[in-house]
């Protein structure tokens, strides 16, 4: 069944929230969420600043949107990747290959969502929707895991604890990467993390 054709509006509507949303990136990025104001990203958008809060409430509201749909990218990207992949090895690659090109590509998103990082994965003080994505993420690596080892493919004892430490070291990079700081290309890393995954958990020859 096909879905029904949208309008005019709602793709005028789509593209504006867009556009919005890559602007209070960018302001954010640069400002920070305190510093950052609703006059910025409304002139960094080029729009009014009534027009923006007819699709963005508040502040928090549009900062909050801005991490959920670049995360919701990132996840959407990673999933599809991997599921391609064939083996556990390919699909760690993956997971980590597909964050450090996205940061590569976006910038200003991974500035803000790094350092936003702690606030929201925190079950008291974050969204209830990123800790829930934070742990799906999780789920999905102890996944992999879980079926590469009952194949036989890896040595492991504790999944949760090899998908958590897999995770943090990717973030790590990222990190490194956002911040300027790795003097290596995207393929350097992957493959100094591959290595160090592998050597981890990898079966012995």
């Amino acid at each position: 069944m096909q879905s029904p054709a949208r309008t005019k509006q709602q793709v005028v509507s789509e593209f504006r929230c867009s556009e919005i949303l890559s602007a209070a990136r960018r302001v954010f990025a640069e400002k920070g969420f305190k510093e950052a104001t609703v006059d910025d990203i409304a002139e960094s958008a080029g729009l009014a600043k009534g027009t923006l809060y007819l699709y963005f409430p508040s502040k928090r509201d549009l900062y909050l949107a801005a991490l959920k749909s670049g995360l919701s990218e990132l996840v959407e990207r990673s999933q599809s990747r991997m599921a391609a992949a064939i083996g556990i090895r390919n699909k760690l690659r993956v997971f980590v290959r597909t964050r450090l090109e996205e940061v590569e590509r976006n910038r200003d998103f991974f500035k803000i969502y790094l350092s936003e990082f702690g606030n929201i994965v925190h079950p008291a003080t974050g969204s209830e929707w990123f800790f829930s994505l934070y742990q799906d993420q999780l789920k999905i690596l102890e996944r992999i895991l879980t079926e590469a080892s009952e194949a036989d493919e890896i040595r492991i004892a504790r999944i949760e604890t090899v998908a958590s430490a897999i995770y943090e070291m990717t973030r790590g990079a990222m990190l490194r990467r956002t911040l300027g700081w790795s003097t290596g290309n995207v393929d350097a890393d992957v493959q100094t993390l591959d290595e160090m995954i592998w050597n981890g958990i990898g079966q012995r020859a």
